[in-house]
């Protein structure tokens, strides 16, 4: 019996950066929080409430993601972002994410959403990302 279950959940705590921002990232003109670097920490935090779980030579890959990104987040705001494993079906993991300004009084989001992430063999998954993608007519 695999010890995942609905309920894991890691947090993820991050001061926004320079390199973080949309400016530096490429998504856009303004030095906030990239709303990329925003997923990316929802997909850390994805990633670390299960990997403790997981069986030795397994992994987690990610297959679909929605975000809604609600507030910027200012070069040296201090960021927290919360995943919670809610769905199970197989191999397929469904994550809910919530991402607050951290170090206030206020109940500040930034921004939340879904995640999903399919649990796989690490090495078969790598020797499979190593063959040509062939084009399909």
């Amino acid at each position: 019996m695999s010890p995942l279950a609905v309920g894991l959940r890691a947090t993820v705590r991050v001061t926004v950066t320079e390199a973080d921002t949309a400016l530096a990232m490429g998504s856009g003109d303004v030095p906030v929080l990239a709303t990329p670097r925003l997923l990316a920490l929802a997909e850390a935090a994805a990633v670390a409430a299960v990997a403790p779980q997981l069986e030795p030579g397994q992994t987690t890959v990610g297959t679909a993601a929605s975000l809604e990104h609600h507030q910027p987040g200012p070069v040296g705001a201090k960021i927290v972002v919360e995943a919670e494993l809610t769905e199970m079906d197989g191999r397929r993991l469904v994550f809910g994410f919530i991402a607050r300004v951290a170090d206030t009084d206020e109940d500040i989001v930034i921004g939340a959403g879904s995640l999903q992430r399919v649990v796989l063999d690490r090495e078969r998954f790598l020797a499979r990302a190593q063959k040509p993608v062939v084009e399909r007519g």
